[in-house]
């Protein structure tokens, strides 16, 4: 299936998405890649410039298209964008243009921890946009994902930030655990999942094999560095969160790692036969410095 398909991409300029659109056009897919900022090309790829995603300037463009994959979410709420209108209304939007558009598949990244049981207002938008995709009667891979990780990715760029200044701080006692995955891995199995049918359906966790404490990964990321490890209590990082726009963590960010979600990656495994990469063995080799 994968030649001469055309997938369209959004948010396309974001870490998630350049890996991913750098693996789909190295595999030969027609690329639609829709953005508000502009980006570099890849190879078979035509770029959409687009501040509201507005439908009569997209979906021409749109015609012939197999997939999308919707790369598009925000982690944290500003004034100007809220998750309700960003997870949820602008995927009620992209939902529709796949239908007029007759796109038959659509890639959806929620969130590890997301469930009908949600509380929080990040979780409860990530979960109405799941039933939206769910409920449009389009065929359908959603994916949960935990810590996306590699040379750029925002956590990434955090930690190699604060090795500069010679300190990383750990909000609250740091046994908390997270659940990482390698981007290579990430951009192969969403591939796989416009081109193999098994992904047909779907939710997955999109985890790697093993949990880390969120200290220990912060002191083998930086191990060999000479960075010295400060614990913040969790009070003082809630309020700079809520009283500091520029905070390293937001209010969300703190309430997920501190719900410390497991994913099922057994259940990844054994439908992507793909063989994962070790975050212990890059950690500790250094490559994601």
């Amino acid at each position: 299936m994968a030649k001469d398909i055309q997938v369209v991409v959004t948010g396309a300029n974001g870490f998630v998405a350049r890996n991913v659109r750098k693996y789909l056009s190295d595999n030969n897919i027609k690329l639609i890649s829709i953005s508000r900022k502009d980006f570099k090309k890849f190879n078979n790829e035509t770029k959409i410039i687009t501040k509201n995603y507005d439908e009569k300037t997209i979906l021409p463009k749109l015609k012939n298209s197999y997939a999308l994959i919707h790369l598009i979410g925000i982690g944290k709420q500003t004034i100007d964008n809220d998750y309700n209108l960003i997870n949820v209304e602008l995927t009620k939007k992209i939902i529709n243009l796949c239908k007029k558009a007759k796109i038959k598949k659509i890639v959806y990244t929620s969130g590890l921890g997301v469930s009908k049981n949600s509380t929080l207002g990040y979780f409860i938008s990530k979960y109405k946009a799941e039933r939206q995709i769910i409920d449009s009667k389009l065929n359908y891979t959603i994916f949960r994902p935990s810590y996306i990780v590699g040379k750029d990715d925002l956590f990434t760029k955090y930690l190699k930030k604060q090795i500069k200044t010679g300190q990383i701080q750990i909000p609250g006692s740091g046994n908390y655990s997270i659940q990482p995955i390698h981007i290579d891995d990430v951009s192969k199995i969403i591939f796989n999942s416009i081109t193999q049918n098994k992904f047909s359906k779907i939710i997955l966790d999109l985890v790697g094999s093993k949990s880390i404490t969120f200290e220990k990964y912060v002191k083998e990321f930086s191990s060999g560095t000479n960075t010295k490890i400060k614990k913040i209590s969790l009070e003082t990082a809630y309020h700079e969160a809520i009283s500091n726009p520029y905070s390293k963590f937001g209010v969300d960010d703190l309430n997920l790692l501190i719900g410390d979600f497991k994913g099922d990656h057994k259940k990844l495994k054994n439908i992507s036969k793909m063989k994962f990469s070790s975050i212990q063995k890059l950690l500790k080799s250094g490559s994601l410095l």
